[in-house]
């Protein structure tokens, strides 16, 4: 018998995921992939397997950034926009930021798929550039999930999860 193969999470679970987290109205639509360029400015985390073979990426812009880990932290907006204006994110919305990342592995977990884990240290955030092999994961065409996302008392930006390599 083989084991089935990781698959990507349905828009709604995505939405539905973080509205649970956040506490707050989400919205979710098609969204665009990242270029090379947006990763400067983005959070990008690592996905492994139980050999620490990586297998997924995921990734924010640095406004979807800032609004999500604000909201998880029950921060002001002001204190998220102040992040976008910077274009760094504050220590404690890098934390927050983090730990969703982490969080999101459940998205990429189905009974009988090979179990995923964030790689431990392995969170990019805006102005840590990631690894080049990690980057090329985040631009690459095929198993992807590229949203726009909108979180309700916040602002908007771009997520996206990406299974190809």
């Amino acid at each position: 018998m083989t084991q089935a193969t990781t698959q990507l999470p349905s828009p709604k679970d995505v939405r539905d995921m973080l509205e649970e987290l956040l506490g707050k109205d989400i919205t979710v639509g098609d969204g665009n992939p990242p270029a090379a360029a947006d990763l400067q400015k983005a959070t990008v985390a690592v996905y492994i397997d139980d050999t620490n073979k990586v297998t997924g990426v995921s990734g924010m812009d640095l406004p979807l950034s800032a609004w999500i880990g604000a909201a998880i932290g029950l921060i002001p907006k002001g204190g998220a926009e102040a992040c976008v204006e910077d274009g760094d994110l504050s220590k404690m919305v890098g934390e927050n930021v983090r730990e969703v990342c982490n969080i999101m592995a459940a998205l990429l977990n189905r009974e009988g798929t090979p179990h995923l884990r964030l790689e431990k240290e392995s969170v990019y955030l805006p102005g840590e550039p990631a690894p080049a092999d990690i980057q090329g994961r985040c631009v690459a065409l095929g198993a992807r999930l590229d949203l726009a996302v909108a979180v309700a008392g916040y602002g908007s930006g771009r997520l996206w999860i990406s299974l190809a390599g």
